[in-house]
């Protein structure tokens, strides 16, 4: 019983963290670069209606629930540890707890909450510029965990 609900629990992680990871991606690949290329102005009012908008049930499961499901899976895949696909859902699960949901709390999250204190006028411009530049380089981080803790969850779901 435990092995199948591990089983659907990678399943699952995978899935998760590939959707995350695809979100991220759009941010890095387009949705930041397009901003840099229109006034501040509406590049902070649009990221702020963003981040009011992101957090909604179905985005916050997909991200922090991703997180709870690798804790669940650290502690399967330690007590499985002599297994090969078990080590690449520990390494699956720490990269994606870390990188991904740690970074979006300790790096992304401030700087999200500074951007929506910055109201139009003289530091808001510079507000954006350190914000542009600093959530961008985070995101590619998440956006990096979160791709490849979806392939290590496929590889372990195919080391079966």
């Amino acid at each position: 019983m435990l092995m199948r609900s591990a089983f659907y629990l990678t399943f699952g992680a995978a899935l998760a963290s590939g959707l995350v990871a695809g979100v991220f991606f759009a941010f890095s690949s387009f949705i930041m670069p397009a901003f840099a290329r229109i006034r501040p102005e509406q590049s902070i009012a649009a990221m702020q209606s963003i981040n009011v908008t992101v957090i909604n049930p179905a985005f916050m499961l997909a991200l922090f629930g991703t997180a709870v499901v690798g804790v669940v899976l650290i502690v399967v895949a330690l007590s499985n540890s002599s297994q090969p696909r078990y080590t690449l859902i520990l390494i699956a699960s720490a990269i994606y707890i870390v990188g991904c949901a740690g970074v979006t709390m300790v790096c992304n999250v401030p700087l999200n909450n500074a951007l929506a204190a910055v109201a139009d006028g003289g530091d808001s411009l510079s507000v954006w510029a350190r914000f542009l530049k600093e959530w961008t380089l985070w995101n590619h981080v998440r956006t990096l965990a979160s791709a490849l803790a979806c392939g290590l969850y496929v590889a372990a779901l195919a080391n079966r």
